[in-house]
Order: structure tokens, then sequence, then C-alpha cells
């Protein structure tokens, strides 16, 4: 009799460290979607601030076409994007595209002047930080994912229960270059 109640007692101890693991990966599978989510909506946030920055440097920067094409062409590669990788590549384009569109204000001081484009700017700059911090929280929800993908003996359940390592939001080549500092 004591015998059936130890195996009965051990047998729900396993079942409940698996549940437990599996249960683990779901939820930490589920904080890496929510991360991403977030990460999502400050770019869609991004691509919705854009035209309307583009149509503010045209009315003073009309011939500086290139910069407003590509930015064009780089939102738009953005909202076709499905994968984290194509849309890390396709951020970093929008990025360059920005910094050469904010390059090109430079030279109009009337623009920079300008209340709209100085809170259009402003927006814009809010938005990049979000961003920011939405790459850093869903970098460190994978990071925690893919350790319980890695780890024993919950690799065991994520092989088991096709639990797929997720990818990480990584910097541009060009970010990881040291700027060169000239006097």
């Amino acid at each position: 009799m004591w015998i059936y109640l130890i195996i009965g007692i051990v047998v729900i101890v396993i079942l409940a460290i698996i549940v437990g693991i599996y249960n683990g990966l779901v939820g930490a599978r589920n904080k890496v979607k929510n991360a991403w989510s977030q990460i999502d909506v400050q770019l869609k946030r991004r691509i919705d601030l854009i035209p309307n920055l583009i149509e503010t440097v045209k009315g003073y920067a009309g011939h500086e076409k290139g910069v407003f094409t590509d930015i064009t062409e780089a939102r738009s590669g953005l909202m076709k994007a499905t994968s984290v990788k194509e849309v890390e590549a396709v951020n970093n384009q929008i990025t360059s595209a920005l910094k050469t569109l904010f390059a090109v204000a430079e030279n109009y001081p009337d623009l920079k002047a300008s209340h709209n484009f100085q809170d259009l700017q402003n927006k814009l700059s809010e938005t990049e930080d979000k961003i920011a911090y939405s790459r850093q929280f869903y970098n460190d929800s994978v990071l925690m994912y893919n350790n319980k993908c890695q780890m024993f003996p919950s690799n065991i359940f994520a092989s088991l229960f096709n639990f797929n390592e997720a990818d990480f939001f990584e910097a541009a080549e060009t970010d990881r270059a040291t700027p060169s500092v000239k006097f």
C-alpha cells in the first residue's frame, strides 16, 4: 500500500515538473512575441511620422529627391518585412536615410527654425528612444527564452515540443564601427 502511495507521489512530482518546464517555455516564448510586438508598434509610429517629416522638408529642399526616394523605399520595405532579420535590415536603412535627411536639413536654416519641423524631429527622437528601449527589452526576452531552450532539462522539452530559438535584434555593422574624431 505504501509503495503505491510513494509511486503516485513521485509520478505527480514528475508531472508537475514537466508541466512547470513546459509552461515556463510557453511563457518565455510569449514574452518574446510581446516584446517583438512592442518594437513593431514603435516602428509603425516612426513610419507614420516619416511622411509628415518628408513633406515638411520637401517644402524647403525640394531638389533633394534622392534622400526622399531612399526614405520612401525603406519605409515601404519595413511595412513588407516579416522576420526579425528583415526588419533589422530595413530599420538600419531607415536610420541611415533619416540621418541623411537631417544632414540635408542642416543646410536650410529656415527649415531648422520651422516649428513643424522641430516638433516632428522631437517626436521622431522620442520614438527612436522608445525603439531602443523596446529592442533592449526584446533582446532580454530572447536571451531568457533561448537560455530555457538550451539549458538542461528544459532543452529536452524545448526540442520535444518544437520550441525554436529566437533571433536577437542586432545593431548594424555601421553602428559598431568606432567613429573617427579629428580636430
